[in-house]
């Protein structure tokens, strides 16, 4: 086994919103001069995501470090066996184990946590109340920022929360986790919790749910030392 280095990063987003957040990290990391590609998942179902992901990662010239946030940390989970994943970085995301899907791990929330603001399924899909989407969501970005983040919401299908993962990468693949401290939408506790079950690198950042396009600096920083440390 050799042991390049990794200079190709696949980021994957979450639920909620498109890949455009990614934008700040996307910047550092290229500045660095690595190869970084953004899923662009529809969000309708953890197999499409997967197979999305998956066909991103075929095309790839080597090994890469696939990073999730939020529900992307379940299709990385589950499209990280692929042989061209050398290391896989969670950053305020769910860390799935075999049969367990977003909905079981948000099933039974720690005690006293913040409900995040999810409306009634709508033909399916689901959405965040955009009047409470600053302060549970993004409360450390602008306004404006929050504003434009609630307003451009990705219908999030239902089906994708109960996709349970069959696989976990995480058993096979080294992983880092990136705990936002003040995450009002996956409790900060649970977040711990995973990265502990994983068995990852875990670094802590003050940050929302949205820390990777608040701290970006934190995430980038994060993803290089996965890229350094991971062999392929």
């Amino acid at each position: 086994m050799s042991t390049p280095t990794t200079r190709n990063v696949v980021l994957v987003h979450g639920g909620f919103v498109d890949g455009s957040g990614w934008q700040a990290v996307h910047r550092l990391l290229t500045r660095d001069g690595f190869t970084v590609t953004v899923v662009q998942n529809p969000t309708l179902s953890l197999e499409g995501d997967v197979a999305t992901t998956r066909f991103i990662l075929d095309g790839l010239d080597g090994p890469a470090v696939l990073v999730g946030h939020s529900y992307g940390g379940a299709v990385i989970s589950e499209a990280g066996t692929h042989d061209r994943v050398a290391a896989l970085v969670y950053i305020a995301a769910f860390a799935p184990d075999k049969g367990e899907s977003v909905n079981t791990l948000i099933a039974e929330p720690p005690p006293g946590a913040p409900v995040p603001p999810i409306l009634p399924p709508r033909d399916g899909f689901l959405f965040l109340d955009r009047a409470k989407f600053h302060a549970s969501f993004a409360a450390d970005l602008t306004a404006d920022e929050a504003a434009f983040l609630a307003d451009s919401q990705v219908p999030w299908g239902v089906g994708a929360l109960a996709g349970a993962v069959t696989e976990p990468a995480w058993r096979h693949k080294p992983s880092w986790y990136l705990v936002a401290t003040e995450d009002r939408m996956i409790p900060p506790a649970a977040q711990r919790a995973m990265a502990t079950r994983a068995g990852a690198v875990v670094a802590e950042a003050i940050g929302s749910h949205a820390i990777y396009v608040s701290q970006a600096g934190a995430v980038a920083d994060l993803i290089r030392e996965a890229a350094a440390s991971a062999t392929y």
